[in-house]
């Protein structure tokens, strides 16, 4: 990225104004049209593809979804897509596959038949923008998500890929397996030509919707920056969030992302709920100091072959990790229904028999999904010490490379690991900082210590630094961890170009902060504030059995004191959000107390006390904390609850959800009910809870038109 470019977007930013919008707060992504078993009654749908179906077009695909009540919006990839008339020569008269993403080995990258991972040329972007854009523009869509801008890092080899690599550098292509620092060129353009790509075609949908009287807005699904740098992806990520043309994101993080092995304490092993806790908090700081909207996603099952207690148990971690961001209230509550309910995968994981999704389970997932319709942002915050930031950068990316560099290596991701997750797993709720956002002000509210490493990333700017200087001498309290020996210290970068002569950009910034630029290990005073120098690379934290004690004891000493335990927990209007941790302080349970409804439970039991042991995770609706208990209402559900009537003795809805699943619900009413009518479904029935709860049970089975229920007491 040049750095113009970056200031340039920086500048831009005080014009971005937010979007005025209808509620949206729910949504999901499908190719396929409406029907009644994938009816999932979010406030929108994203119409995957323009690609016209058999006997369908896209335009007749889009209307069937607004016929049932859908505000529809559109999907469809930027780097890979059924874009066969662009390839075959359709569009203009010529072949492009040569514009594929290819590998060393002169193999294309492929994500389907005909469908390559594309270098993002800019005869293919007027192509994107004509073919795609104006036509959904055209059909009346106003909210465009173009997911995944991803360049592999094992590629770079084509021909497109070379003449983009001499205009943009000015010199011959170099092949990126040979050294460090032709990896970081490599993947430094493969970032540029993405953030290019999307910058273009959102500037020209909202130009051109404009042109047709609408608010274009435009969003950018991708998987988090910790993700993409572990699967050696390359993508724009954080620098997105200052564009103009930018509305927001999805946070594309599941069980898929965040089943991905890291170390911690010596051991490599899968830890699916604090990889997600850390994925979204990456991806909720991108816009947290920017004002963009944020969508968190899970996802039932993912895209590997399991079984469904696997996807059900790591379901639960991601969604619970999702939930404990309280200031992000926007969610896509699934990815392509029609696989989820309509797939087969194992029944156990020691059987090969295979059935649809289990009654149980389509419950208990629409329990949770319909639970996200009303979910509150919250001022409250997770139990532990706050205050306490990992530094990021896009640049985590740029070290990845298809063969092993001489002089580096990062297991795993270990030296963003080893920071965090010593952290994450004695129950202190991090936060991540990007350095590409430390000129916003709001970055830096409430972080007290930082940590900070430069063994996997480098600063692509040196502003950056003079934002980190300021807020230490300000008082912050800064640990750097690193060894500053990896050969990418000495790529072709600002700190030893135009008259710089650094050995490593840490040189830089210590340089600010009045310390040697190669300072040793120990403590320094700058202002108001104190620096940790800790010459350690943070892997030797995560892949050494008790290795991060040193780095926990200068955490303790910049905080003043930190409280350990092995849990999480956040109070969230009505919701009670808990995880316990394994690996950590100890093995205790939490227990948590209330008049409870445990969501987790496709049965939706009442309890007074929810025990929740080590390794797992609980999400609890408290009756106690409803505003007025006097007023009828529906609690939880398997559906979404339409034409709500209230008298003084009666409480009438629509209850509406997919075919072919089962419902449950509580109810709340003030008193014990004389009559329950339910008329749409013919297996039902109801039970009164007397001991304090006032909430009525209902079952019955689903029906995307409606089932009608009558209360009276």
């Amino acid at each position: 990225m040049n750095k113009f470019i970056i200031l340039l977007a920086a500048a831009m930013y005080t014009l971005y104004v937010p979007a005025q919008t209808s509620r949206e707060k729910t949504t999901f992504q499908t190719g396929s049209h409406w029907k009644p078993v994938t009816d999932i009654r979010s406030d929108a749908v994203m119409v995957y593809s323009t690609k016209d179906h058999r006997n369908e077009t896209f335009e007749q695909r889009l209307q069937s979804w607004r016929d049932h009540g859908y505000a529809t919006h559109f999907m469809t990839g930027i780097a890979w897509g059924e874009y066969q008339d662009y390839f075959t020569g359709k569009w203009d008269g010529r072949w492009h596959l040569d514009e594929g993403q290819v590998t060393m080995k002169g193999d294309t990258v492929w994500h389907g038949r005909m469908v390559p991972y594309i270098v993002p040329t800019e005869n293919y972007l007027k192509y994107f923008k004509q073919r795609h854009i104006k036509r959904v523009i055209d059909a009346g869509i106003d909210a465009i998500f173009l997911e995944e801008p991803e360049f592999w890092a094992r590629s770079g080899y084509s021909d497109a890929f070379k003449r983009e690599w001499k205009a943009y550098y000015g010199f011959d292509w170099r092949p990126q397996h040979v050294s460090a620092e032709n990896t970081y060129l490599s993947n430094k353009l493969k970032y540029h030509l993405y953030y290019r790509a999307l910058d273009e075609a959102f500037t020209y949908a909202k130009e051109y919707g404009r042109q047709k009287g609408m608010n274009v807005r435009c969003y950018v699904p991708t998987h988090s920056l910790l993700n993409y740098a572990q699967w050696s992806i390359v993508s724009p990520e954080a620098s997105l969030a200052s564009l103009p043309c930018v509305d927001g994101y999805i946070a594309q993080v599941w069980t898929g992302t965040s089943r991905e092995p890291n170390f911690f304490n010596g051991v490599k092993k899968e830890r699916v709920f604090e990889t997600a806790f850390l994925e979204y908090g990456c991806m909720e700081s991108m816009t947290r100091p920017t004002g963009r909207k944020m969508f968190f996603l899970t996802d039932p099952i993912e895209d590997r072959a399991k079984d469904w207690q696997d996807y059900r148990r790591n379901y639960q971690a991601t969604f619970t990790a999702q939930l404990l961001y309280p200031q992000v209230d926007n969610y896509e509550v699934m990815p392509w229904p029609d696989r989820i309910y309509e797939g087969y995968y194992r029944t156990s994981a020691g059987s090969d028999e295979k059935e649809r999704i289990p009654r149980f389970y389509s419950t208990q997932m629409q329990v949770m999904i319909n639970s996200l319709n009303d979910m509150p942002l919250s001022d409250n915050r997770v139990t532990g010490t706050t205050g306490i930031s990992v530094l990021m950068a896009n640049s985590l990316m740029f070290q990845r490379s298809p063969r092993k560099v001489e002089g580096y290596d990062d297991p795993q991701l270990s030296n963003f690991y080893g920071l965090a997750l010593p952290l994450v797993k004695r129950g202190i709720p991090v936060s991540i900082i990007h350095i590409e956002n430390t000129g916003y002000a709001d970055t830096w509210k409430d972080t007290r210590v930082l940590l900070m490493s430069y063994s996997n990333m480098k600063p692509l700017d040196p502003a950056a630094h003079k934002h980190i200087a300021e807020w230490v001498n300000n008082g912050g309290r800064l640990i750097y961890s690193g060894r500053d020996d990896d050969p990418y210290q000495s790529v072709q970068e600002w700190w030893n170009q135009d008259g710089n002569d650094y050995k490593s950009p840490s040189g830089h910034l210590f340089e600010l902060m009045g310390m040697p630029r190669d300072a040793r290990e120990g403590t320094y005073t700058f202002g108001k504030g104190k620096v940790y120098v800790l010459r350690h690379d943070p892997k030797e934290y995560a892949m050494t059995k008790g290795g991060d004690k040193l780095l926990m004891d200068k955490v303790d000493d910049a905080c003043g004191r930190i409280d350990t335990k092995n849990s999480f927990y956040l109070e969230r209007g009505c919701y009670d959000i808990a995880a316990v941790l394994d690996e950590s302080t100890d093995n205790k349970p939490l227990v948590i107390k209330g008049q409870l409804i445990d969501l987790f439970d496709p049965e939706l039991p009442v309890m007074d006390r929810k025990t929740v042991q080590p390794g797992h995770q609980a999400f609890l609706y408290d009756i106690s904390r409803v505003a007025d208990k006097t007023r009828p209402q529906v609690l939880a559900a398997a559906s979404r609850q339409y034409d709500e009537v209230r008298t003084d003795h009666s409480y009438s809805f629509v209850s509406k959800s997919p075919r072919s699943t089962s419902n449950v619900m509580r109810v709340l009413l003030p008193k014990e009910p004389k009559n329950v009518t339910i008329t749409g479904s013919e297996k039902q029935e109801w039970e009164w809870n007397d001991n304090g709860y006032n909430t009525l049970l209902l079952k019955f089975g689903n029906c995307p038109k409606g089932v009608k229920v009558d209360i009276e007491w």
